[in-house]
């Protein structure tokens, strides 16, 4: 039922970790205190407007800024003329690697869902912002908009018809994500990789998957860490991050479960069973980079189990 006495509400709309290592294009994880603050306001014009984003220099037209055009395919589908303003505080960085795009993109159909009083469910949502990806990078994938909405784990099987499991997650489980601040464009990174893989690289990549989600739904943490081997997109993508192989390095010899990198980069994660490794993988990363003259942010994160979260109603 529609909250007619609502005009708006605020929310988090969280990053997110897409691949996975062995996972390219299928697995994703939502991050638990990194991600954007957004208020969406009913409006008496029909359409969708973006009136203010604090932060980063982006487009405020609804067509050309995936908030809008996540927002957009949501009217569509509504089929109703109403209206909707979006105000944005970005805080994931575009082109950073944790889902910046996403982030907006769920964020958005998540509050104009809700105060509309959830006519559609959280699966019906990913299609809509999925639109805002096809915006940001060509392809409309569902890997970083599924597990921020729907939060925890997800495993996208098919986006035609879409279809999206979500996994269970390890309670102890926790990300470090160290982002350098270069430019990796989704299109290079895609560039890089090879058109063919060999059956014997395949079927490594395929047991790994398999192992990965296992893993998830035993708790088995010694295992999760022998799944995240990536034999298909890692090799190539990894000549585009500095330090890439020393991240690595590092980040296992400090306990991390296992690293990677984070959607097509520049970003590289690690997950580690706990806040105390997870904090020591940290370290480590700030001591790899530390010796190089690239800037760089590093977060540490619990996986957040929900998805976008409503911190407070707006009248």
């Amino acid at each position: 039922m529609e909250k007619v006495n609502l005009q708006g509400v605020r929310l988090f709309a969280p990053a997110s970790i897409a691949n996975i290592s062995c996972g390219f294009d299928v697995l994703g994880l939502c991050l638990e205190n990194i991600g954007d603050y957004m208020e969406i306001r009913r409006s008496e014009k029909a359409g969708i407007r973006i009136t203010s984003i604090k932060g980063q220099d982006l487009p405020l037209e609804a067509e050309n800024n995936v908030a809008g055009v996540a927002g957009l395919a949501m009217l569509k589908a509504y089929n109703a003329k109403l209206g909707f303003d979006i105000n944005i505080e970005k805080n994931i960085k575009p082109g950073s690697g944790i889902g910046s795009s996403a982030a907006s993109a769920a964020g958005t159909v998540a509050g104009m869902n809700y105060l509309l009083g959830n006519p559609f469910t959280p699966e019906e949502l990913i299609p809509f912002a999925m639109e805002g990806e096809r915006l940001a990078c060509g392809s409309a994938h569902a890997d970083n908009v599924a597990p921020a909405i729907l939060g925890g784990f997800t495993l996208v099987r098919d986006t035609n018809p879409l279809d999206v499991v979500k996994l269970p997650t390890p309670l102890e489980l926790t990300a470090t994500v160290i982002h350098p601040k270069i430019e990796v464009k989704t299109a290079d990174a895609r560039a890089v990789l090879k058109k063919r893989v060999s059956l014997e690289t395949a079927i490594k990549q395929w047991a790994n998957v398999g192992a990965l989600v296992a893993s998830l739904y035993e708790e088995d943490y010694a295992l999760l860490s022998r799944s995240l081997v990536d034999e298909i997109v890692e090799p190539a993508r990894s000549i585009l991050i500095p330090k890439f192989t020393q991240l690595k390095k590092a980040c296992a010899k400090a306990g991390a479960l296992g690293s990677g990198i984070s959607g097509s980069g520049p970003s590289v994660f690690a997950l580690s069973r706990g806040m105390t490794d997870a904090n020591k993988v940290a370290q480590a990363m700030y001591d790899v980079y530390s010796k190089t003259e690239i800037p760089f942010e590093i977060h540490v994160s619990p996986v957040k189990q929900t998805g976008v979260s409503f911190l407070e109603d707006l009248s």
